[in-house]
């Protein structure tokens, strides 16, 4: 057991830094089933197999000792040397294979619950929702809020709240579902959402917008437009830059997205009506990020939550405890 249980740590440390390096892309989610499964077969094997046998040892030990001291006392010997205790204990001692792998389970179980039905952690790794979210923010997603659905397969199971416009969601992207991206909901099933002239229409009505003056994007260098945005009754902040190209075009690396025909597209903007069981995506940072503009709808099952809160940002502080929406 002890050589098998090096080889699934070897093969764990290969893969981790295989997924480091970007030899091949990683599913957490399965990885960390895979542990909370492997380590729960060596927690019920400890428990049921391994501590019975070696308390069963240990008590075999004791009992033959007794046995040597009384067979000892009945010739008259009563002063017998010889202490078993370091070797009780030596052999009640959990072997590290064991240590390792049954003595991990409950805290592997505990991280798979949270992350898989309460909330997760995310990094964002480039400025597509900047001034809401910065490069290098560490934010938390609440699972459990747009429904409960199965690890690994991602199946809902109970439905929560409804996905709202404006909510900040993270999803498992169209184009590589290994992939999580972060966006704001610009519009759900049934919407006609129109990006034209770097403004945004839905079903018709111009979504309200007041300049908030100029926002400096640290990671760029430069200055950018800002403006508070308004969808539904959600108030937030983007980004606009006035000499930006402004002709978009589908360019999904894997063909036609899935209803493309819903959308138009011209020299001023493109034009989608959102089909059901989808949505459709836009980064706050609106001439600086690649979204349902570009490679589509996001289809229900590829929701993972609702991003609220930075619980982290080590460049900077001061981001630390920020909520959104």
């Amino acid at each position: 057991m002890s050589a098998l249980t090096g080889v699934l740590y070897a093969a764990l440390v290969a893969y981790l830094g295989g997924w480091y390096v970007g030899r091949w892309s990683g599913n957490f989610a399965l990885l960390l089933f895979i542990l909370t499964a492997v380590t729960m077969l060596y927690w019920l094997a400890e428990r049921f197999h391994f501590a019975p046998a070696r308390r069963a040892a240990a008590q075999n030990l004791v009992d033959n000792d007794a046995k040597r001291r009384e067979n000892l006392a009945a010739q008259g010997i009563s002063r017998v040397d010889g202490d078993i205790e370091p070797a009780r204990q030596q052999i009640l001692q959990q072997p590290w294979w064991l240590d390792w792998t049954a003595g991990l389970f409950p805290v592997i179980l505990v991280v798979f619950l949270l992350r898989s039905f309460l909330f997760e952690p995310f990094k964002i790794p480039s400025g597509s929702m900047v001034p809401t979210l910065l490069v290098g923010d560490l934010i938390l997603v609440n699972k459990f809020h747009y429904g409960i659905r199965l690890p690994v397969i991602n199946k809902k199971i109970v439905s929560n709240h409804d996905v709202q416009r404006g909510d900040v969601m993270v999803f498992r992207y169209p184009e590589d579902p290994s992939t999580d991206f972060i966006k704001r909901v610009a519009g759900i099933p049934g919407d006609e959402v129109s990006y034209v002239n770097q403004k945004l229409y839905i079903n018709g009505q111009l979504a309200p917008t007041q300049p908030q003056g100029n926002f400096y994007d640290e990671d760029a260098r430069v200055y950018r437009q800002r403006f508070l945005e308004k969808l539904g009754a959600k108030e937030h902040q983007i980004l606009v830059e006035p000499n930006a190209q402004r002709y978009f075009r589908a360019d999904r690396a894997d063909g036609p997205f899935p209803f493309s025909e819903n959308c138009r597209y011209s020299l001023e903007g493109v034009t989608c009506k959102v089909p059901a069981g989808h949505y459709f995506m836009l980064g706050d940072n609106r001439d600086n990020s690649r979204d349902s503009r570009f490679w589509g709808f996001v289809p229900d099952e590829n929701i993972v939550g609702k991003a609220f809160m930075v619980w982290m940002n080590f460049g900077n502080l001061k981001r630390i405890g920020t909520f959104f929406d």
